[in-house]
């Protein structure tokens, strides 16, 4: 496994209870385990993240719901169907519906169809698939 030079390590209320979420709602693959110290690395598709329990030794200030205020992850998979089902399945509650955006690079539009959903601490996950490129004439208000 390689690691990539950019992973979000979130600090979470409930270690079992996030888990739970990325592993058996989200779709997550656990890479390995440290129960001693209740943390986990996952990936799904290429997106690694990281999760422990609090333990007070990252906190920078007082750790309030929602989490991670002002941040959310762009998590990019294949089809976002696949996770949309499992949060379905679940009645897990979406934060936004899926919706396609069209966000400009230079002179063209990269597409996403993408969703955002909030994980049991409150930070906030926009799945995205993409969905093509388009050139700037093709885009209509």
């Amino acid at each position: 496994m390689k690691f990539n030079k950019l992973i979000p390590e979130l600090s979470v209320k409930n270690f079992d209870k996030s888990l739970y979420f990325y592993i058996r709602i989200l779709g997550f693959t656990k890479e390995y385990e440290r129960k001693e110290s209740k943390f986990a690395f996952m990936n799904l598709q290429g997106s690694q993240i990281m999760i422990e329990e609090i333990n007070d030794h990252w906190n920078t200030g007082k750790l309030e719901y929602p989490f991670g205020r002002g941040i959310n992850f762009q998590i990019e998979v294949d089809n976002i169907n696949f996770v949309l089902k499992k949060l379905n399945k679940e009645n897990y509650p979406l934060f936004k519906k899926p919706k396609e955006n069209w966000y400009r690079k230079d002179d063209i539009f990269i597409g996403n169809k993408e969703f955002l959903v909030m994980d049991p601490d409150g930070y906030l996950l926009r799945f995205c698939e993409d969905i093509g490129t388009k050139q700037i004439e093709d885009i209509k208000d």
